[in-house]
């Protein structure tokens, strides 16, 4: 699971530059100056993949090929890569807290798109569900 998508970024005629993605309507942002909007367009980009989830809706598959590729941070990919392969286990939440030998409120946090979990926590739960974290480093946009 990647969570990179292209952005489109224009120059707004009253100044600054605005950043849309044709994959994730949801996120719209704008910045001064283009390395501004870049930065904004990652939060935004975070706000509207969580909010997606939230409303119990699958993450849209990055299809567009032209822009400038924006992901979303670290532990913020890993939170929704939790909450996908979560929901594709098909399992509950209690599975998952015994999995993870947590509370079942723990379980419910991990699974919260709002809740700030720490990475080390998120990876766990990844390998509960089968999955696992591979880091790619690569030159910023």
């Amino acid at each position: 699971m990647q969570y990179t998508y292209q952005a489109t970024v224009e120059e707004d005629p009253d100044g600054g530059f605005i950043v849309t993605f044709a994959d994730v309507p949801e996120a719209i942002t704008a910045g001064d100056t283009f390395e501004e909007a870049i930065i904004n367009a990652r939060e935004a980009l975070g706000l509207a993949l969580r909010g997606i989830l939230q409303d119990d809706r699958s993450l849209p598959q990055p299809a567009a090929h032209d822009g400038v590729p924006v992901a979303v941070a670290a532990d913020e990919a890993a939170k929704l890569a939790v909450i996908q392969a979560f929901r594709q286990a098909g399992i509950t939440k209690s599975e998952l807290a015994r999995r993870l030998g947590k509370t079942e409120t723990e379980a419910r946090r991990i699974l919260d798109p709002d809740h700030g979990t720490k990475i080390g926590l998120l990876q766990e739960a990844l390998l509960a569900l089968g999955q696992e974290i591979v880091v790619t480093v690569r030159k910023a946009a």
